[in-house]
């Protein structure tokens, strides 16, 4: 099942997974190193950011270093399975993208930084794979909230389309899509902040970028 032709091919709706109506395990109410509220409850003026940069271990643990946000989890968006596990999700055939959601403070830290921090915390121009990660759960993924966001994604995506082009590498494959339509289904307890010291002090994830700056002001968006 976990080497399956879905590895590299997105199921259609009619060929995904069915699911189930409610997640059948449950999330931790608080975040292990920020100590607020997963699920929400948010604080008013706090907005939202969705993004798959591949293994969402380290890609999580980069935007809750981040000051200005207010909370970070991990989960799974971008497919046709309602309310995935895992293991679903790692056989290929839901659809989904391993995904980071980030809940952060526009007045401190706009969208645009954390698109800064998205394009340069992993390789854009990979397809379904990050390094030596390889399934379509570790596709790059902006799924956004408001047009707004929608329009900075895109347009950070072109300017550094531009700068990675003139390093050698290939057009980004990113998915940019806007979230309404694509549910985000928190991940297990033992995935959320799983590179936290007091969980796993000593653990790796390799997640990695180009090493290839992404242009500060690539938008004018601020919110």
């Amino acid at each position: 099942m976990l080497f399956s032709r879905f590895k590299n091919h997105l199921p259609t709706p009619e060929e995904a997974l069915k699911g189930r109506p409610e997640r059948d395990f449950t999330v931790p109410a608080r975040h292990t190193v920020l100590g607020t509220s997963l699920l929400g409850p948010y604080p008013e003026g706090t907005e939202i950011a969705d993004f798959g940069l591949g293994c969402f271990w380290g890609a999580e643990r980069k935007f809750w270093q981040t000051e200005g946000v207010h909370t970070t989890l991990v989960g799974y968006q971008g497919g046709h399975t309602p309310n995935p596990t895992y293991e679903e999700v790692c056989s290929g055939h839901t659809g989904h993208t391993e995904a980071v959601r980030v809940v952060y403070d526009p007045t401190v830290v706009p969208y645009t930084a954390l698109l800064k921090l998205f394009w340069e915390s992993h390789n854009p121009t990979q397809g379904f794979r990050q390094g030596n990660d390889v399934g379509t759960q570790y596709r790059s993924a902006l799924y956004t909230h408001s047009p707004a966001q929608h329009q900075a994604a895109e347009a950070s995506r072109d300017a550094y389309t531009q700068v990675l082009r003139s390093r050698g590498y290939g057009s980004i494959t990113t998915e940019i899509l806007p979230a309404t339509d694509l549910p985000f289904y928190p991940a297990e307890g033992y995935h959320q902040q799983y590179l936290s010291s007091s969980k796993n002090p000593d653990g790796y994830c390799g997640i990695g970028g180009t090493g290839v700056s992404c242009p500060v002001g690539v938008t004018e968006f601020d919110g």
